[in-house]
């Protein structure tokens, strides 16, 4: 909760995340799929090479998550409804219920995705309000949405995962109930912290947020770095931006992935498609590319990504075609293996990262 001057009602971050989204939109569009397990991901089909985009709960409850093969997800839950993405749909959906958001008298909102945005709203009664929200959502788009309060992005963050089902929809996490509600809780259950820094953290003796609160920045300094090991430090005391930004959303990058029904083995081929998937990112983007990045999936799922800064950025798709295949040969030496058969290729992306902007 920031400062209030001239008497102002105190400002308060509120995070807006729609329930189960993807689920729900295609709910709404097949209403006789309520209460059936439903996952949308590829083209729908279980027995082709693609992942779980979303789950419903019903789904969820047989283990099925995001990222998970469709054909293992289809052993778990064999009853389950499955349905091929449709992205205009879901930016049609999201669009609506940032439309809501934005008709809020005084509210700032910035997008994080199509499921979730952080509002800025200056109140006296931040519960009311969140609870204004969720029915104002529900009413215009028949879509759920649980909303965590913070004083900072982050503890408002992390308050949406106690609001969600089966809690209250609506939970504020803030200076005064951080230690009680978050500091015996591990440190991965930080917002920006994964299970590789929860180890990093784990192997110094910060096994909770309790503890990483605790820490000495300029210790963590010096072992984890000048910029991450205070950040960790200020993760674990809550502490993180608290102005909320209505600047548009400008993507730091795009990219492209093929999934292949058949592995690929033939290095010719593999070139082939990636300068394919080359050509159609540099297409589809919108500002010169600065950096190139290729992911090679790898039988049986290995994936490993590389990435290498351009002489300058370009839009040029033979320049950009050019740098992604010198990128793709640092793989070869892992397909092509000498006195061995070569190693299967399930998967191939491509992806151009775009200069950060100043100001």
């Amino acid at each position: 909760m920031s400062a209030t001057p001239g008497g102002a009602p105190p400002y308060w971050v509120l995070h807006v995340d729609l329930d189960q989204f993807i689920a729900a939109v295609e709910v709404l569009r097949r209403p006789e799929l309520a209460g059936r397990p439903v996952v949308v991901g590829g083209s729908g089909d279980p027995t082709a090479r693609a992942v779980v985009a979303t789950a419903s709960y019903e789904a969820r409850a047989f283990g099925v998550h995001s990222g998970m093969p469709l054909r293992t997800a289809a052993r778990r839950c064999p009853d389950a409804v499955f349905l091929p993405a449709d992205n205009p749909a879901y930016d049609a959906a999201s669009e609506r219920v940032m439309a809501v958001l934005r008709a809020r008298p005084g509210a700032v909102v910035e997008v994080l995705g199509w499921d979730e945005a952080f509002v800025g709203v200056r109140t006296g009664d931040p519960e009311a309000c969140a609870a204004d929200v969720r029915a104002a959502v529900l009413a215009a788009t028949d879509l759920h949405c649980a909303v965590g309060i913070g004083d900072t992005m982050v503890r408002a963050k992390l308050a949406t995962g106690f609001a969600k089902a089966p809690g209250p929809g609506v939970y504020r996490l803030s200076a005064a109930n951080w230690a009680a509600v978050m500091h015996h809780r591990p440190t991965r259950a930080l917002w920006g912290i994964g299970a590789r820094t929860a180890a990093k953290l784990a192997e110094r003796g910060l096994h909770t947020v309790g503890d990483l609160a605790a820490a000495d920045p300029a210790a963590l300094a010096a072992d984890l770095g000048p910029a991450m090991g205070p950040y960790y430090v200020q993760l674990g005391r809550g502490i993180s931006r608290v102005e909320v930004s209505g600047e548009p959303w400008v993507p730091r990058s795009h990219g492209r992935e093929t999934t292949f029904p058949a592995d690929l083995a033939d290095w010719a081929r593999i070139r082939e498609e990636t300068a394919g998937l080359a050509r159609r990112v540099i297409a589809e983007g919108d500002r010169p590319a600065a950096r190139v990045a290729v992911t090679v999936r790898l039988v049986p799922f290995t994936t490993k990504v590389r990435s290498a800064t351009l002489p300058a950025p370009t839009t040029d798709a033979d320049a950009f075609c050019a740098a992604a295949l010198e990128v793709l040969e640092r793989f070869r030496p892992l397909v092509e293996r000498p006195d061995r058969p070569p190693r299967g290729v399930r998967l191939l992306g491509v992806r151009a990262e775009y200069p950060v902007r100043e100001g």
